[in-house]
């Protein structure tokens, strides 16, 4: 606690140093202001409805931008200015280099030109002649801008034609426009005219259009025929276009080289004719019936972009390729012919096919455990040559937790695992035909585990699976295994550990559980990352069933329990899901809200779930003002603190958690945030008193709040966030707030 407070005395230097030290008013030349920055104002006496997209386009326009500043002061102008004064101090020097920015002073500013970007803008929206003024508000050393817009009333569709034509074209243009956004009454809008041209263009080349491009539309709008606001709009084709980019085409021939490199561009190449598509290799690579299901299109398929870009897409994720190159050249046509001809090439560079490495990792974990990892990785990319991955890895890791209220555990992991994945689906019957957007992979895997967690106990797992994993598309996957088995076998425990699983039968029969055995299944759809939208969303839900299949072939024990394989196996269901938001506020702010609900039902042999199983709430991931596994169950309070870490665990878990992000400095970003949440039993447990779900459960969840500094490099995230407990679970109000408790949460990437 003494070195947490000594590290916010630290920052509470900074802080001051920089407020006091980096006025920037003694170096502004004589005659000159800063800019600090412009507003708008915008007056909508017609009430027209949806403007915020408007309002955030115009935003955009007021340039230019002035000095940033870093707790109200101009950080990166006063070392600017500090430099050019001739400072020969090494640090200035420094900073100027990284975060020095020149001065924007009111001269430097055009409120004309300004203003002619806004007009033109809001014409190009169809507001036409709309009134744009600007006001100077004054200070001693700076001046801003405030522009006022006065809209007028903007123009709506009434008609939407298509020249008449008798070419083919124009009959596939206009079974496209049966679906186009532009109806009566949509608002003029020049951006949706471009994208109404952008959706001719895509959906003619998928009729096999190869030559056509979006500049041969143009559109005409009239606006003469009317004086209530209203425009009719014309679409046609330009006359003066080449004849080819009128016609569709077909692809006469499919080569694919699976092991292209250079040198064999005049090499004559061993050829096979795979259902109509011909494989060019030197020696055997890549098998023809594997790789040929990945493909898309073939000979006599009309030319598709969408179906060459999912192609090349399903090729790059076989793991197997570096590169991945699809050419299509056309074939030159007699005069008059209706149907062009194209061959497509393939070209398909690998990656070395074996690779071995060895890595030296820092590893964070969720339970607040941490320390230097040393794993060893050998990687096949292509074992029986139809792009089969295998990957064996061994591991040994020292970790020990780390943080305020934590147990002061410590222990060494040894891993040995290994996976096989095949880019294909291993099932009975074909089924290549359901899964147009990604083929699946089908994965075996094992891996084991030791463990040996200092003064408490050994431990020792196995873990087997079989599943399959895909993307339905861009955003939505899924990753299903029919069997998983896991094994846990605890040793060496020590009194200490004794005496905790003796006080606590729960606890005892969450260890008991050895052999699990079931069927897991995830869903996800994540939009992060999705151009084009402003606000996105992330998903994610798990299906955990385990016990079933062997409830079948088991045999009674003497202690009431079914065994298979004289083990005593785990049967519950389990469920969670996790929902977020990311609602973008602009210029680098975002606001995340997240909602996570898991629930664990024990049932026939079990009586709780197995303890890996479990819920955990608290931590760097969770509610980051309370250490790691240290919530609950429900209003529960362990009175040892040697025994929280495994008390705190349940077969219900909430939490809620509401995140502001915003730009601080350059790589630097800042966080303000509230988190909330609790795990409770199933069923109830007298050596856990109030830990089973009641109506109550809003009046139990430990809440905490914070604030976070991140270092953001290219979306390697480093995270220090500061949380203290603003409610714990057994209080009822949020009297009890106490500094003092402040957790400061060391993590790896961001928290969601």
């Amino acid at each position: 606690m003494e070195s947490l407070k000594k590290y916010k005395a630290s920052w509470l230097v900074v802080i001051m140093l920089i407020i006091t030290s980096c006025s920037v008013t003694r170096f502004i030349p004589k005659g000159e202001k800063l800019y600090s920055g412009a507003s708008l104002k915008m007056k909508n006496e017609n009430n027209v409805k949806k403007l915020s997209g408007l309002e955030d386009e115009l935003q955009e326009l007021l340039r230019p931008e002035p000095n940033s500043k870093i707790l109200g002061r101009r950080v990166g102008l006063y070392y600017h200015y500090k430099t050019k004064e001739g400072s020969k101090n090494f640090i200035t020097k420094y900073i100027n280099k990284k975060i020095g920015e020149k001065p924007v002073y009111y001269s430097n500013v055009s409120q004309n030109k300004v203003i002619d970007l806004i007009k033109n803008r809001l014409d190009n929206r169809g507001f036409f002649n709309s009134k744009v003024t600007a006001s100077v508000k004054e200070k001693i050393y700076s001046k801003s801008i405030k522009y006022t817009i006065e809209l007028t009333t903007p123009y709506v569709l009434e008609s939407y034609q298509l020249e008449n034509d008798t070419l083919p074209v124009y009959k596939e243009i206009k079974e496209i426009l049966a679906s186009s956004l532009l109806k009566k009454g949509t608002r003029y809008n020049l951006e949706s005219f471009k994208q109404e041209r952008i959706k001719i263009d895509e959906e003619l080349k998928a009729k096999g259009y190869y030559n056509f491009n979006q500049d041969f539309v143009i559109f005409e709008a009239d606006t003469n025929q009317y004086n209530n606001k209203r425009f009719d709009l014309y679409l046609r084709v330009k006359k003066e276009i080449p004849e080819k980019a009128l016609i569709p085409y077909k692809i006469k021939e499919v080569k694919v080289y699976p092991s292209y490199n250079l040198s064999q561009k005049n090499s004559v190449l061993d050829s096979i004719n795979y259902k109509g598509v011909v494989f060019l290799q030197d020696t055997l690579f890549f098998k023809p019936k594997r790789l040929h299901n990945y493909l898309l299109f073939g000979k006599g398929d009309l030319y598709h972009p969408i179906k060459s870009k999912i192609t090349s897409k399903r090729l790059s994720s076989i793991g197997t390729y570096k590169y991945v190159n699809i050419q299509f050249d056309e074939i030159k046509n007699q005069e008059n012919d209706s149907l062009g001809l194209l061959n497509a090439a393939i070209y398909l560079s690998p990656l070395n096919k074996r690779s071995l490495g060895l890595e030296l990792q820092a590893v964070t974990k969720s339970n607040s455990f941490a320390g230097p990892e040393l794993s060893l990785n050998y990687r096949n990319r292509n074992l029986y040559n139809g792009g089969e991955l295998l990957n064996i890895t061994g591991s040994f890791a020292y970790e020990t937790q780390i943080g305020n209220n934590t147990e002061n555990l410590n222990g060494i992991k040894l891993g040995l695992g290994a996976s096989l994945t095949f880019p294909r689906l291993i099932f009975p019957g074909n089924l290549d035909g359901r899964f147009k957007y990604g083929v699946p992979r089908t994965k075996i895997s094992f891996d084991s585990e030791y463990l040996s967690r200092s003064n408490l106990y050994g431990l020792t797992s196995f873990t087997t699976s079989y599943g399959y994993q895909w993307d339905a598309n861009k955003y939505l996957s899924h990753q299903i295994n029919p069997i998983n088995i896991n094994y846990v076998k605890l040793f060496n425990t020590t009194s200490d550990f004794d005496a905790i699983l003796e006080n606590n039968p729960f606890l005892q029969n969450s260890f008991d559980q050895q052999f699990i055995a079931g069927l897991t299944y995830n869903f996800t759809y994540n939009e992060l990352g999705r151009s084009g939208k402003k606000n996105q969303v992330f998903f994610a839900a798990n299906l955990d069933v385990a016990g079933n299949a062997l409830n079948l072939v088991s045999s009674g024990s003497g202690g009431g329990k079914e065994t298979f394989l004289g083990l005593e196996y785990a049967q519950y269901a389990k469920v969670d899901a996790d929902f977020r938001y990311y609602l973008d506020l602009g210029k680098e702010q975002t606001l995340i809200s997240r909602l996570y609900g898991g629930l664990g039902v024990p049932y026939g042999n079990s009586e709780v779930l197995p303890f890996t199983k479990q819920f955990f709430s608290g931590g760097p991931y969770s509610v980051r003002g309370f250490a790691s596994r240290s919530i609950g169950p429900g209003t529960y309070n362990g009175s040892s603190t040697s025994s929280t870490y495994f008390d705190s665990s349940g077969d219900i878990r909430l939490e809620a958690n509401l995140e502001y992000r915003f730009p601080v400095y350059s790589l630097l970003k800042g966080a303000l945030f509230a988190d909330a949440g609790n795990v409770w039993l199933y069923n109830s447990n007298s050596a856990l008193d109030g830990g089973q779900f009641t109506s109550n459960f809003i009046n139990e969840l430990a809440i905490s709040a914070g604030a976070g500094l991140r270092v953001d490099i290219q979306s390697f995230v480093i995270r220090f966030d500061f949380a203290t407990p603003v409610k714990q679970p057994t209080s009822t109000s949020f009297n009890n707030i106490k500094l003092s408790n402040t957790i400061l949460n060391f993590a790896i990437g961001y928290p969601f």
